[in-house]
């Protein structure tokens, strides 16, 4: 037979528990990219591809990385580097931060297909 409660207290008490640990959370990173906050589902992404010997990760939005993967080569990431500030005056880069920017932060779209080299 099922125990109506558990061994170690009443379920209440656990509740209370969670609550105290979200109010005490803290906030989501700012995307590398766009400088948004990231929402439930964060990336941790190699700005310099792990193939061109990139070590560090940043937090991204699902669609910032799309982005990224799709416009540049490996080649061509590993010359911006770690430096999101060269990416962001790229004008296909500034286009989609000023159409992402009103965004929320969990929202995804198809952004294409990596063209052919």
């Amino acid at each position: 037979m099922a125990r109506k409660y558990s061994k170690h207290g009443s379920r209440d008490a656990y509740d209370s528990d969670d609550q105290e640990i979200d109010a005490s959370a803290p906030p989501p990173p700012a995307c590398w990219l766009c400088e948004r906050p990231c929402g439930a589902t964060v990336i941790w992404h190699h700005p310099v591809p792990k193939s061109r010997g990139g070590r560090d990760t940043v937090p991204m939005h699902p669609i910032c990385q799309n982005m990224l993967i799709t416009t540049f080569t490996n080649s061509e990431l590993q010359r911006y580097g770690m430096d999101a500030s060269l990416l962001r005056i790229e004008p296909r880069v500034e286009k989609f931060i000023s159409w992402v920017a009103n965004k929320d932060p969990d929202f995804n779209a198809p952004l294409g297909k990596k063209k052919g080299r």
